[in-house]
């Protein structure tokens, strides 16, 4: 059950991280955003790191942990370049799903196969995804449906994948130590957005009055990171990932809180699919 929850509060930090982040990068570039979010997020961690005297881990797993951040920014950078074509309705589930296939087939190859209520709530998850992204009730669209051609699917599938091994790269770091191989990844995300910054003669930090939501973001951000492998080390790396997926219902409800934003029926299936699969992950 604790491995249930911190994979819900996850999916909640993500949902919520790019609930914020999407109103932050209506005022400047997305890479702005990012890059004060990933200084806001590495210094709690490594403050905390050091008060409490982590035993620094292997270099081994920082290296994973770097590495899992430049792959989940790869990852982040193809769904903006997939989003920005128009294809919201393809990339947003496509990428969303195959950010848990990966980690569910990690898991089948170094775990074995779950129980059956747990593949069960697999295949409810996968449909909840597809569901709670879908923006317009009236045009809603299977998984091929709307697409011009196959290589439409060719950015949401690269941006699904990289994620997907973000989850397997970030679970590899944290076998030793918990906050410094995500300080390791913040770390790397920094570098990689002032190097960019560099390289194009851009400001790397967002205007003033954006500041406090990319620092907002970047805490909630870290939240989910952590509490992802906090889930995945008290049960299995997939349940863990395939629950961190949930991350557009949570975006989907701020919307309609705050934003007064619609949840339509197709969303509304979607949410409650995913409280199934939920419970059948507890079973």
């Amino acid at each position: 059950m604790i491995s249930i929850l911190y994979g819900i509060l996850s999916a909640a930090s993500w949902g919520a991280a790019d609930f914020i982040g999407g109103i932050a990068t209506k005022r400047t570039a997305a890479y702005r955003v990012l890059f004060l979010a990933e200084v806001a997020s590495l210094f709690p961690f490594l403050i905390t790191a050091i008060l409490i005297r982590e035993p620094v881990p292997p270099i081994r797993d920082l290296v994973w942990g770097a590495a899992a951040s430049l792959v989940g920014l790869a990852g982040l950078t193809i769904l903006y370049r997939a989003l920005a074509d128009g294809r919201m309705s393809i990339t947003a589930p496509i990428s969303a799903m195959l950010a848990a296939v990966v980690p569910v087939i990690f898991g089948l190859l170094t775990l074995g196969i779950p129980a059956p209520a747990t593949i069960i709530g697999f295949g409810l998850a996968f449909g909840a995804v597809w569901l709670i992204s879908q923006t317009d009730a009236l045009n809603w669209r299977l998984p091929l449906q709307g697409l011009r051609n196959l290589s439409d699917l060719r950015l949401p599938l690269f941006s699904g994948i990289f994620f997907g091994f973000y989850f397997v790269l970030i679970h590899n770091a944290t076998q030793h130590a918990f906050f410094w191989p995500l300080v390791a990844a913040r770390f790397a995300g920094f570098v990689a957005f002032g190097l960019y910054a560099l390289i194009t003669h851009q400001p790397a930090l967002p205007p003033r009055d954006v500041w406090g939501y990319s620092i907002v973001n970047g805490l909630i951000d870290i939240a989910g990171n952590a509490f992802f492998v906090l889930s995945a080390q008290a049960g299995r790396v997939d349940v863990a990932a395939v629950l961190g997926a949930f991350y557009p219902a949570s975006t989907v409800l701020l919307a309609w809180i705050l934003l007064k934003e619609r949840v339509n029926y197709v969303q509304a299936t979607g949410i409650a699919l995913a409280f199934a699969a939920i419970v059948l992950f507890t079973v």
